[in-house]
């Protein structure tokens, strides 16, 4: 009893720091910025922490105080609430909306190594053919490291992202003292209401996934609920301190970012050359010359690196070491004398190399195809937390069967309304989120996510036929 007492030794604020560095970035500020026209970005944020990140935290905790000594996160719940079948489908969408985001990254390390080496926007420039082929190169590289079970990359991925934490907190603390501190003349914020107030048209819904997929993840926080010293009090707070710090980063940053970038006039690089820019100008004033960009540029690199090579391994682990083998073919669950799932990584290097090279056919400037990326990330990665509160759904629906230390709403038809509010808020995020004016990016909005989600019903068809044929 003493030493479970001791085990017990994660504080609401500690808890809160934890998740603020998995959930949130930097380059969520300026997505939002880029997107929702510049200071008017800050009353978007506000809404989405209020009336989505909140209620979602807390289900999370609730959800993984009930099933604590579940390994594998959202499918377990959905196995436990739902059934082994759904749990399967949920940890295929688990694994499959991170290809995309993993087609994602050989771009981001492009551009950051292009920054680091040149301190200038030239990436911007290149024949998108020719990014793409850049990209599958790493991409195969990647893919190398990640057949063989490279461990450091693991620490290298976290100390990454302990110093994009940290820079990304420095630029927001020093952007906002620059005034004082270094007498430059920056861009007058004007303090009018109308100034921050977004219009509510079609654009601010179609660009809603991005807020969403900004704010989601929480759920990989969940293993910690129970090792707080008082889950039933603490985590509440720890949630609601998280929402609030994350609240001030994004109003800050917004700000921030507000003083160097005229709000009417946006660049139309700022999500491919954003935070570079914001780094470089941030030397500029402390007469650091490109001091700033190259830490930036080198910590984004070795960050975005690592982290494909994690996300092409990391994310399968999930699906095949704890799916039901009825859904699964055998074959798919053999491992190499590295300990990888080999013919999992060659359905990756598949699915990933499709996704770097079709763009290239249709998408002819690389910061339209930086924004498609994000925009289609946005689409698909948010499909994932729809299982969440469909187990959170599911919990409630179950009445007393389940007990937890923590209980975020204890009644069953509050419950389900909420978990059902953040249900419809994401299909509709992503729904919406799939819109653009170009055709080309239209269908590959479509396909996309339609495509990769239905090839998981071909995985328990073949099961079925191996499991007749044995």
């Amino acid at each position: 009893m003493e030493n479970q007492k001791d085990s017990r030794n994660i504080l609401w604020h500690t808890l809160a720091l934890m998740a603020f560095s998995t959930v949130w970035s930097f380059g969520n500020v300026i997505n939002g910025f880029s997107e929702y026209g510049g200071l008017k970005a800050i009353v978007s944020w506000i809404l989405i922490f209020a009336v989505y990140f909140v209620p979602y935290a807390l289900m999370v905790g609730e959800l993984g105080s009930t099933f604590q000594e579940a390994g594998g996160g959202v499918s377990s719940w959905i196995h436990e609430t739902i059934g082994p079948r759904m749990a399967y489908y949920a940890g295929w969408t688990y694994w499959v909306v991170h290809m995309p985001y993993i087609s994602q990254k050989p771009n981001s390390t492009v551009i950051a190594a292009s920054w680091a080496l040149f301190q200038d926007k030239r990436a911007s420039s290149m024949d998108t053919r020719v990014m793409q082929l850049m990209c599958l190169v790493i991409f195969f590289f990647a893919m190398y490291l990640a057949g063989r079970g490279i461990r450091v990359l693991k620490q290298l991925s976290a100390l990454a992202g302990s110093a994009m934490f940290l820079m990304s907190m420095l630029f927001i603390l020093m952007m906002l003292a620059a005034p004082a501190l270094t007498g430059e003349e920056l861009l007058d914020i004007s303090w009018r209401p109308a100034a921050f107030m977004p219009q509510f048209d079609p654009g601010f819904f179609t660009g809603l996934s991005i807020l969403v997929f900004a704010v989601g993840g929480c759920e990989k926080i969940s293993p910690y609920v129970n090792k707080m010293q008082d889950p039933a009090r603490d985590f509440s707070k720890g949630m609601i301190a998280l929402a609030v710090m994350v609240a001030l980063t994004a109003i800050l940053g917004t700000i921030a970012l507000g003083m160097m970038f005229d709000s009417d006039a946006i660049p139309e690089d700022l999500m491919t050359n954003g935070a570079y820019y914001a780094f470089q100008r941030l030397g500029e004033y402390y007469h650091a010359g490109n001091l700033f960009v190259i830490a930036y540029a080198l910590t984004n690199l070795v960050g975005q690196f690592s982290v494909m090579v994690l996300s092409v391994d990391a994310p399968l682990r999930m699906l095949l070491d704890s799916a039901d083998r009825r859904y699964i073919p055998q074959a798919m669950c053999e491992k190499n004398r590295y300990g990888v799932y080999a013919k999992g990584h060659r359905l990756v290097l598949v699915i990933v190399s499709i996704l770097i090279l079709v763009p290239a056919f249709g998408i002819k400037n690389v910061d339209v195809l930086v924004r498609w990326l994000i925009k289609v990330n946005s689409v698909c990665m948010p499909l994932r937390y729809l299982w969440v509160f469909a187990a959170y759904i599911g919990l409630k629906k179950a009445g007393e069967a389940f007990h937890g230390e923590y209980c975020f709403v204890r009644g069953r038809l509050a419950g389900i309304l909420i978990g059902g509010w953040c249900f419809a808020l994401t299909a509709f995020a992503c729904l919406t989120g799939i819109y653009s004016e170009d055709r080309f990016q239209l269908i590959l909005n479509i396909v996309t996510p339609f495509v990769l989600v239905g090839l998981g019903f071909l995985l328990p068809w073949m099961a079925s036929r191996e499991a007749d044929g044995a």
